[in-house]
């Protein structure tokens, strides 16, 4: 028996955008103005936020997306394949991010993770400029500004230490954005790294919100 699904204009993608916005939007004031204050009880806490908003959201949006064009054909434009890989991927990392933030493990290799991600933020540059999608190609820069910065905080490239810092880049000083070494003295790759998360976090939250009313009460908003 063949079970077949009418053609879909509903894609989920503003549950992966709201999922990540709110991450971003959580974590960047913390690089970028230290607020709040860096503790353990602060890193259990934003590791299971971590987890949930831009971990499960993108991750149940990139299989959704994955599904609707492969099994069911419920959704036939090809530029959501790309949306489909990239929601799956970052969902998944930020799975892997939110974990060893809460239990404050070393931040180097997200430094590492970093360089594939960035890969992947240049290919969503390409495609959705490419398809004329440029509200979310403006996203992809973003997120690229995101983990080029990523690297350098992870790695502390240009940090000054304090007379006092200790440690470097490992314990619970971060394991999720990047902001190792910030108690150790100034890393300027995380401040980097926190204006990128407010900023694309704000704008995720715009492509949310226009693609919300562009679908329920047909505005015609620049968005996804």
């Amino acid at each position: 028996m063949n079970v077949s699904f009418a053609t879909s204009a509903y894609a989920p993608v503003v549950l992966g955008f709201f999922g990540l916005g709110t991450g971003y939007l959580i974590y960047g004031p913390q690089e970028l103005f230290g607020f709040p204050r860096r503790d353990r009880s602060v890193d259990r806490a934003s590791g299971v936020w971590g987890i949930w908003l831009p971990g499960f959201c993108q991750f149940v949006t990139g299989i959704y997306l994955f599904l609707a064009l492969t099994l069911f054909e419920s959704l036939k434009d090809p530029v959501l394949y790309t949306a489909a890989f990239a929601f799956t991927a970052y969902g998944i990392h930020w799975f892997a991010l939110g974990w060893n933030r809460y239990q404050g493990n070393d931040v180097r290799p997200t430094g590492l993770m970093a360089i594939a991600f960035t890969i992947i933020s240049v290919l969503g540059i390409v495609v959705f400029f490419s398809a004329g999608a440029w509200p979310v190609g403006l996203l992809f820069v973003g997120l690229t500004g995101v983990y080029v910065s990523e690297f350098a905080a992870s790695f502390q490239i240009g940090a000054r230490r304090s007379a006092s810092g200790a440690g470097g880049a490992q314990g619970p000083t971060e394991s999720v954005g990047g902001e190792a070494g910030s108690r150790a003295g100034v890393n300027p790759g995380e401040r980097l790294l926190g204006l990128f998360h407010v900023v694309t976090g704000l704008w995720l939250m715009y492509l949310m919100f226009a693609t919300t009313l562009n679908i329920s009460l047909h505005y015609s908003l620049p968005g996804g």
